[in-house]
C-alpha cells in the first residue's frame, strides 16, 4: 500500500542529507514542497528528477484531501520543507494528520531539525525540555511570554532575526535579567554561532552585532522554589 514519506532535509549544509532520504525523494511519485525553488535547488544537487508539487501554509487546507485521495489511489508521496523536519513550525501537520485518520500510513525519516543541535551546545539542562517554536507576534504573546517565564525546563523558541532583540528584551523584563540563555543561528552553516550567557548579556551582544540568519533560543528554567 503506497504512504506518506515525511522527509527532513538540511537546515544548512546540503551535506547533512541522509543516503536514505536521497533514496526516497528519487523513489516516489511525487514530491510536496513548501517551495519548489528551494526543494529545487536540493534535487539539482543530488541529481534527482521527479515531479514537484507546491505545499504550504497558504494552500495545506486546500490540498489534503487530493494528496491523500492520490496516496490511496496507489502514489507514494513524499513532503519536504524548506529546511528542516516538516510539521516542526512549518507545513505538514495538516497532511499527516488526514492521512491518520484515513488509516494511511506515515513514515517519517529521522533527520535534521534546528533545535536539536542548538539545544545539545546550549550547555543548559536538556533532559527535560519544552518546545514553544515561534512566539504569537501580537495577540497571546506577553500571556505567553509569563508561562515561559515560570517554566522550570530549559525552553526552546524559534524566532526571526528583525524580532530577536525584541523577543529577547521582553524575555528579560518577565524572567530578569540573569537567567541563563544560549542563541544560535544559522545552524551547520558557514557563519553557525552560538552566544551563551545571561539574558542581559545575550541581549546586548546582539543589540550591538546585527542579528542575520533564523534564530533558537534555548532559555534556561525557573529555578525550583521551595514551597
Amino acid at each position: 500500500m503506497a504512504k506518506l514519506f515525511v522527509v527532513p532535509t538540511p537546515v544548512g549544509n546540503l551535506e547533512d542529507m541522509t543516503f536514505r532520504a536521497v533514496r526516497t525523494l528519487k523513489e516516489v511519485d511525487l514530491i510536496l514542497a513548501e517551495d519548489t525553488r528551494t526543494t529545487g535547488v536540493l534535487l539539482k544537487h543530488y541529481e534527482i528528477q521527479n515531479r514537484l508539487q507546491s505545499h504550504h501554509k497558504f494552500n495545506e487546507h486546500k490540498t489534503v484531501e487530493q494528496i491523500t485521495e492520490r496516496i490511496k489511489a496507489g502514489e507514494n508521496v513524499a513532503l519536504v520543507s524548506d529546511a528542516g523536519t516538516p510539521a516542526i513550525s512549518d507545513p505538514g501537520f495538516l497532511l499527516v494528520r488526514e492521512c491518520v485518520q484515513k488509516n494511511i500510513e506515515v513514515e517519517c525519516l529521522p533527520g535534521a531539525t534546528a533545535f536539536v543541535p542548538a539545544l545539545v551546545v546550549s550547555g543548559l539542562p536538556n533532559d527535560r525540555f519544552c518546545f514553544e517554536g515561534f512566539l504569537p507576534v501580537k495577540k497571546g504573546r506577553l500571556t505567553r511570554l509569563r508561562e515561559i517565564a515560570e517554566e522550570e525546563r530549559t525552553t526552546v523558541i524559534y524566532e526571526s532575526p528583525f524580532r530577536l532583540v525584541k523577543t529577547l528584551v521582553q524575555l528579560s523584563g518577565v524572567c530578569g535579567k540573569d537567567r541563563p540563555v544560549s542563541v544560535s543561528r544559522e545552524i551547520s552553516k558557514h557563519f553557525e554561532e552560538t552566544v551563551r550567557g545571561s539574558l542581559e548579556y545575550v541581549t546586548n551582544y546582539f543589540s550591538t552585532k546585527e542579528p542575520k540568519g533564523e534564530f533558537v533560543i534555548i532559555l534556561g528554567g525557573r529555578e525550583n522554589r521551595r514551597e
